[in-house]
């Protein structure tokens, strides 16, 4: 190992990346988590009660999250990644059980708007041509205020700005949403086919990169907060751990890769989002018939969208905290009927089966709103402290917060540190 080294501060995908980076280099990395493992809120456990793994929350990847395939490429994991191998995204309006499925064709040329069965049903060609309204959007205006509430809003555009931003609509930045928009849908769609996890985030994305982080002589030491950073001359000389102090060399340098609050907390004058929207997850143990896709999208339901693998069916709620309050079973009760219409398991949700075993998981500040008010607090990557930088899906990487965000987070602290 070359170089003087660097501390991460998070183990989670946002550190994990810039350590990645920084070990391929050669540098020496020392990764401190302050959980018992690395990973954050993107990673697979085994619940007992069902008897199986779940991931802690659904993730619907698209084609076009270039740094996601990047970081899977360094770690030869992309083939772990299941899905349709086509840009499909099949929707059921629980109110009158239509299907569609939106097929956009690969290239920049958008013909499948003018093809019937391709596109939104409803939809006319000017309707798609008004998402432009997106890209010049000003920095206050919300989804909802830029684009007219037509079949293409409801029934393609609100679910994906929901699930993108996990913020509601009415609420959630216009501008945010096109810089989903610009690097995916708009560029065609080879560039938004969705893909997720066939086994798990874990086995994906985070098992492989403690292995090759290893393979790297990378340190990585688990149950291990840091509480505080202690600073002499401007700049971080040592971080306070569970053992005591860590020494920071001169020359070596510090990624702070922390939840905003958390960040906060070890460097005063940081400031972060702190307004934050919850996340539901929803885990049943059950079997349902194939899906090309893997995945449906729901409206006029409570579910978002559901997600199916061998013997699991997962639902995801975003923007959720409207039902934070809601009891667990109630909403188990309320939802498994739309999963069983969604699915096919039974056509009708006045006749649905016994509730199979379940798993609900709540993450209350799941991701800052993705409003314009909270975007004017995301923080660059430098500080003033000239050995520290910040990475996080928080911090402004043009991005809500999203798995690619964190990632690309990483990688920009990562190069930051080796051109200066």
């Amino acid at each position: 190992m070359t170089g003087p080294r660097v501390h991460v501060i998070g183990g989670g995908l946002a550190g994990l990346a810039a350590a990645l980076s920084l070990a391929e280099t050669g540098r020496p990395v020392t990764v401190y988590e302050a959980g018992p493992a690395c990973g954050g809120r993107c990673r697979s456990y085994f619940d007992r009660e069902l008897g199986c793994r779940i991931d802690n929350g659904n993730h619907l990847l698209l084609s076009g999250n270039h740094a996601i395939m990047s970081y899977l490429d360094r770690l030869g994991t992309r083939h772990t990644l299941g899905g349709p191998g086509a840009p499909v995204f099949p929707f059921i309006d629980l109110r009158t059980q239509a299907r569609w499925t939106v097929r956009p064709n690969p290239g920049r040329i958008p013909w499948w708007v003018f093809v019937p069965g391709r596109g939104v049903p409803g939809a006319r060609v000017a309707d798609y041509a008004k998402l432009l309204r997106l890209r010049g959007a000003a920095p206050g205006a919300t989804v909802a205020d830029v684009l007219p509430h037509n079949d293409l809003y409801t029934r393609l555009i609100e679910p994906l700005a929901i699930a993108a931003l996990n913020t509601p609509a009415d609420r959630g930045s216009a501008r945010l949403l096109w810089a989903v928009i610009a690097e995916t849908l708009a560029k065609g769609g080879d560039q938004c086919i969705p893909c997720f996890p066939a086994q798990g985030l874990s086995e994906s994305f985070i098992d492989p990169a403690m292995a090759k982080l290893r393979q790297n002589d990378t340190q990585i030491r688990t149950s291990y907060r840091i509480a505080a950073l202690n600073k002499e001359h401007g700049k971080v000389s040592a971080l306070l751990g569970p053992e005591g102090t860590v020494p920071v060399a001169p020359g070596e340098t510090v990624v702070l890769a922390v939840p905003a609050p958390i960040a906060e907390g070890l460097v005063p004058g940081i400031q972060g989002p702190d307004a934050y929207e919850a996340i539901i997850n929803l885990h049943f143990k059950a079997e349902a018939p194939p899906n090309k896709a893997g995945f449906i999208g729901l409206i006029g339901g409570l579910a978002e969208w559901v997600f199916v693998k061998p013997g699991i069916i997962s639902v995801t709620i975003s923007a959720a905290n409207r039902l934070l309050e809601r009891g667990s079973d109630d909403l188990a009760q309320a939802i498994w009927p739309e999963v069983c219409a969604a699915t096919g398991l039974s056509p009708n949700p006045a006749f649905v089966a016994k509730l199979p075993p379940w798993r609900l998981i709540r993450e209350k500040r799941a991701t800052f709103a993705a409003t314009s008010e909270q975007q004017m607090r995301r923080p660059t990557a430098t500080t003033y402290l000239p050995n520290l930088v910040l990475a996080g899906d928080w911090t402004d990487t043009g991005l809500p917060a999203t798995i690619e965000g964190a990632i690309r987070s990483g990688f920009a602290a990562a190069h930051h540190l080796r051109v200066t």
